[in-house]
């Protein structure tokens, strides 16, 4: 009688769950010394390791069997060429279409270079070039792999959505002598919200917790070595002691122009780890609304335009006393050689929501704080979380405002990247115009 009670208490429990859903792990630390990313001025690959990097997915299946996977990663950014790999191959082996894979970033700068992101900020050796190639093809199986586990895992499932507060960003485009350079800025915009996504089991235990902040992850500056998630991984590992048993999950929003603030430090990386994770505990533990289904998820690509250039505006540059620069300049060249000079970008923009309880926006880049700022304006009547260095880490994305100030966001970066120069003014409108099309595919009508 007691086993039939408690067959007949799951079954309950299973019909009540408004979802199925799958949580996995795949550790992807680099197994031998790999250049770190982010930083320039570093001059030689990393030491050691200060705890282990990860891609984490989280599958959900709805009642009508509508699925999506939310893949988070410990890593500088994901470039097209692999992003759209991982996500084919997920698609011919898993059955899930490009709209319900969400790749995102945490944009940690103590973790590796990876293949065809910021590939233009060091001059690499052959060694080093086979130990890139190597860890990005292992990197890629890993990420089909992960998101296949967590499919594998579903099972029935409740989702709740909150909210928590952490005040460590602070915008870093301070002006100075006319123009902008990365300080301190205390009057400039931020996004101090801290969403949270719980996923519990049919017996009520925690499965999994998503949560995401916009700030830059460089607490740990370029004289550091040793590879870390930086605060999001320190406060991933303090969610997790918390709650045993538990995935924790950080998802990167639109903090381009954000740093943490102080930085500079392992000790303040692990404060603002902790910081954050105190902020998803009290969301976990205080008042939070239920999400419901349906499941609609909309992708869109679009081709925001760099502002105009000559095969001159390059041969200029091969003298420039940075040597990033000199060798932009020649790929740069070499696209006009082959007659293809660099005059666009392909963008992804795409929508997950939940129902009329959540809706995600997942922009590709490393996108300013303006965007968020302006989506939560224009769609404030349902809960919204916007993401950046999702899907496609291909340069940084100014708002007009900012690319009209100019600075490190909107102009001196896109070398790194590999790109041309600035975008042109619309690039704001052009992107929007987008991020509006595929919301009202999810059900969300555009602002009049």
């Amino acid at each position: 009688m007691a086993r039939l009670a408690i067959l007949i208490l799951f079954a309950a429990s299973a019909l009540a769950a408004d979802f199925k859903a799958g949580v996995a792990r795949v550790d992807i630390t680099p197994s031998t010394p790999i250049w770190l990313s982010g930083y320039a001025s570093r001059k030689h690959p990393s030491e050691g390791v200060l705890h282990p990097l990860w891609g984490k997915a989280l599958a959900i299946e709805d009642s009508k069997r509508n699925r999506v996977v939310i893949v988070t990663t410990d890593l500088i950014g994901l470039p097209r060429p692999i992003s759209e790999l991982v996500a084919a191959r997920v698609q011919k082996e898993y059955g899930l279409d490009r709209s319900q894979l969400l790749l995102n970033s945490s944009h940690t700068h103590t973790g590796p270079l990876v293949k065809a992101n910021l590939e233009l900020m060091f001059e690499l050796s052959p060694d080093d070039k086979r130990t890139l190639e190597a860890y990005s093809q292992k990197l890629t199986d890993n990420l089909v792999s992960v998101a296949g586990a967590a499919l594998g895992k579903l099972a029935p499932a409740n989702i709740a959505f909150g909210q928590g507060q952490a005040g460590f960003a602070t915008n870093r485009r301070e002006p100075a002598g006319g123009g902008m350079r990365i300080g301190v800025n205390k009057e400039g915009p931020v996004d101090h919200s801290v969403p949270v996504l719980k996923v519990t089991a049919a017996d009520g235990s925690l499965m999994a917790v998503l949560f995401g902040y916009a700030c830059h992850n460089t607490t740990l500056t370029g004289e550091f070595y040793k590879i870390s998630g930086d605060y999001a991984g320190f406060a991933q590992i303090e969610v997790e002691r918390v709650n045993p048993g538990a995935t924790a999950m950080f998802l990167m929003l639109c903090g381009a122009d954000q740093n943490p603030n102080p930085r500079s430090s392992l000790e303040l990386a692990q404060q603002h780890g902790n910081t954050l994770a105190a902020s998803v505990g009290a969301a976990l533990s205080g008042k939070v609304q239920r999400v419901k289904g349906p499941i609609r998820a909309a992708f869109q690509i679009v081709e925001p335009e760099f502002q105009p250039h000559t095969r001159e505006t390059f041969e200029r540059l091969l003298t420039a006393s940075n040597p990033v620069q000199v060798r932009n300049a020649k790929m740069m060249l070499r696209a006009y050689d082959d007659g293809r000079p660099v005059r666009r970008t392909p963008y992804p923009v795409q929508a997950i929501r939940f129902g009329k309880s959540l809706t995600l926006v997942a922009l590709g880049g490393e996108v300013v704080v303006d965007y968020a700022l302006r989506i939560k304006r224009e769609y404030p009547k349902e809960n919204i979380v916007v993401a950046g260095y999702s899907n496609d880490v291909m340069c940084y994305i100014p708002s007009r405002r900012i690319l009209k100030e100019g600075g490190y966001e909107a102009v001196d970066s896109m070398i790194y990247y590999g790109q041309p120069g600035p975008f042109t003014e619309e690039v704001e409108d052009t992107i929007f115009g987008t991020i509006h099309q595929v919301l009202s595919r999810v059900g969300r009508k555009a602002p009049r």
